[in-house]
């Protein structure tokens, strides 16, 4: 009795159609390459490759792939992926130092000594004295550094 109403009640219903909009709006703003709100930043783009070779990453990256790819052939490592060396458990009187050039970085504590539990993420940020982990207490501070105390002198004549 109940499986026949079920049947009914699902043939009673009509199907909807779903009103589609005849054009999309987009949120992005324009932006455009002769802005007159300051210079349009350089886009770093490789040569191609040539006629009947296949392209390399060198040939064929831009932007930050190529940024990257410029500093491993450098021996570099451009965006500082190396993990922070523990020597010492971070207190509430002296928290381990993070270098940030945003505000806002998320950090990675993996407890000390390390290893010593799984990867628990924390959002530190500059607008707070410091950034605790909820499983092993190490204390963390985000510090803001500028990119001129990673470039040296020389290098910084030839940027302008």
């Amino acid at each position: 009795m109940l499986s026949s109403l079920r049947t009914v009640a699902a043939r009673a219903v009509i199907p909807t159609r779903l009103a589609v909009a005849s054009r999309s709006l987009s949120y992005t703003p324009r932006v455009l390459s002769d802005d007159h709100h300051g210079h349009a930043p350089v886009i770093h783009v490789g040569t191609g490759a040539k006629a009947g070779e296949v392209a390399t990453d060198e040939n064929q990256s831009t932007g930050l792939e190529r940024f990257q790819i410029a500093g491993q052939n450098a021996g570099v490592d451009v965006f500082n992926m190396e993990g922070l060396h523990m020597t010492r458990q971070g207190t509430l009187k002296n928290p381990i130092i993070v270098p940030s050039f945003s505000e806002l970085r998320q950090i990675g504590c993996t407890g000390f000594p390390v290893d010593s539990h799984d990867t628990i993420w924390l959002a530190a940020s500059t607008k707070r004295e410091n950034s605790r982990c909820p499983e092993c207490g190490n204390v963390y501070k985000l510090q803001m550094v500028q990119l001129d105390d990673f470039v040296t002198p020389q290098e910084h004549q030839h940027q302008h």
